[in-house]
């Protein structure tokens, strides 16, 4: 029985990836026929792939170096957006007083888009590297404020209490009862926020011109190369999958320590 679940379990995914891999082959051959298949889009390809830290210019390198110049810049826009998020959140949580002040500022600037952040940070810091690492951290960052305000708010008034009765201090209290008590929120909230950092460095390399994944996407789609624009897609969801299930070792492994 379990040999037969684990069977399903390696089947179904290549099972999915053979009917999407399908479906472009059709619309390629009949839909839009300019949209390359998936075995010209190899062909076109494979240079970057087989070979994928080669580089010849800036703009012309293997995929593999243009994930990792753009996971560089995730990662510090990332690290910057939990700094700043996760310590807002307990207060946001922990006070009211700070809740009532400070959340319809959050509830504001939270939904405004990337696309509007990065011109803002292209005045401010006058280069474009700096402004995409503060377009992510604070496109990034709103998640991991919310859901830590919202675990620390779920935890039970009579661990608090506790807290009160053994007269811990207050840092006492954050590290023994808050941070355990809303954890699962927390990881939830960098989850998250990895995701949207994802998605916030392919649109600010597109914007910019950065070398990366969107920065190369953006130079083939001017220059009309569609196989690269499909390799970069691939390439973007791919590393995307790769980030959230790295997010989630890290997760079970804090929650099992």
């Amino acid at each position: 029985m379990t040999k037969r679940i684990d069977f399903c379990t390696m089947l179904l995914p290549l099972l999915g990836i053979g009917v999407m891999l399908l479906i472009w082959t059709m619309i390629s051959t009949t839909v839009a026929k300019d949209l390359p298949s998936p075995l010209k889009t190899w062909e076109e390809s494979k240079l970057y792939i087989l070979n994928p830290f080669f580089k010849d210019g800036e703009m012309n390198q293997g995929i593999g170096r243009f994930a990792f110049l753009s996971l560089v810049r995730v990662a510090k826009g990332f690290l910057l957006a939990i700094l700043i998020g996760t310590p807002l959140g307990f207060l946001l949580g922990l006070s009211a007083v700070f809740h009532r002040t400070f959340d319809p500022v959050i509830q504001i600037l939270r939904p405004i888009s990337p696309l509007a952040w990065l011109p803002l940070g292209l005045v401010i810091f006058r280069q474009s590297e700096p402004a995409a690492i503060f377009t992510i951290a604070t496109c990034a960052m709103w998640p991991t404020v919310i859901n830590t305000a919202v675990g620390v708010r779920s935890i039970s008034p009579e661990y608090l209490n506790v807290g009160k009765v053994l007269k811990l201090s207050p840092i006492k209290t954050l590290r023994r009862i808050v941070i355990p008590g809303s954890l699962p929120y927390v990881f939830t909230g960098y989850r998250l926020s990895l995701g949207i950092a994802w998605l916030v460095i392919v649109a600010s390399e597109m914007l910019t011109g950065a070398p990366g994944v969107g920065g190369f996407l953006w130079q083939e789609y001017n220059s009309l190369v569609y196989s690269h624009i499909l390799l970069s897609i691939i390439a973007i969801g791919l590393i995307g999958f790769g980030l959230d299930r790295l997010m989630s070792v890290v997760e079970q492994h804090f929650k099992t320590a």
